[in-house]
């Protein structure tokens, strides 16, 4: 499913944010992707989501060579990625409805087509009677469920979070993340970033440790 070759990302000033990363993730596993801030988990991730693209290796999901991927593909892509955010990026303005009905609008999805889609998505999430309300009116575990519905409203086979449960209570980060194994449990694939190791102690999963850029640990093989 996920295959890094040799993976660098060096950004500008010369800084290394991954250095020479190989290692595969199986489809349908589920992946908890820890170690210290700054240590490279949020551009593995980018990297994942088409965010950013290696400087030197190569990246493939699905078979394909994504660090190479023509900027034309690059929008159907991310509609086969759902990202989830500590900071979940909602439109303040707008109700859950139509923060989670905005991937299939920009899609291109018939009006009908979409609704079902995005009641079905929330509630999964738990929040199907809340759909007409503004984020300023739901909780803050309430607000990253919104933002939960939005990604896997398009029905990704890869689903990408970083820190998701960094700003909730313990309670709300394991409501969270078991609503993470729900959904790989019917065979998304899972990368999600986290400090939380207390709270991997309860879930179960793989792990893969970064440290300064490279693979320091953790379930998976490969060089660094």
């Amino acid at each position: 499913m996920i295959r890094f070759e040799h993976v660098t990302k060096r950004y500008e000033g010369g800084r290394d944010a991954l250095r020479n990363v190989s290692l595969e993730i199986p489809k349908g596993e589920l992946v908890f992707l820890t170690g210290p801030s700054g240590a490279g988990k949020s551009t593995f991730l980018k990297m994942l989501a088409l965010i950013e693209r290696p400087t030197r290796g190569q990246l493939f999901v699905n078979g394909a060579n994504i660090g190479r991927m023509p900027e034309r593909q690059i929008p159907r892509y991310r509609r086969q990625v759902g990202l989830v955010f500590q900071d979940n990026k909602l439109l303040p303005e707008r109700s859950a409805f139509d923060n989670v009905a905005l991937p299939l609008i920009i899609a291109g999805m018939s009006e009908r087509d979409a609704g079902r889609r995005v009641r079905a998505s929330l509630d999964q999430v738990g929040l199907l009677k809340k759909e007409k309300s503004p984020p300023r009116m739901l909780s803050l575990g309430e607000q990253q469920r919104v933002g939960i519905a939005r990604a896997i409203v398009t029905r990704p086979g890869l689903l990408v979070a970083d820190e998701p449960t960094g700003n909730l209570d313990p309670e709300l980060s394991l409501d969270i993340m078991k609503l993470f194994r729900r959904f790989n449990d019917i065979g998304v694939t899972m990368v999600i970033a986290t400090h939380d190791v207390n709270l991997l102690d309860q879930l179960g999963g793989k792990r893969l440790t970064l440290s300064n850029g490279e693979i320091q640990g953790g379930d998976f093989g490969g060089e660094s």
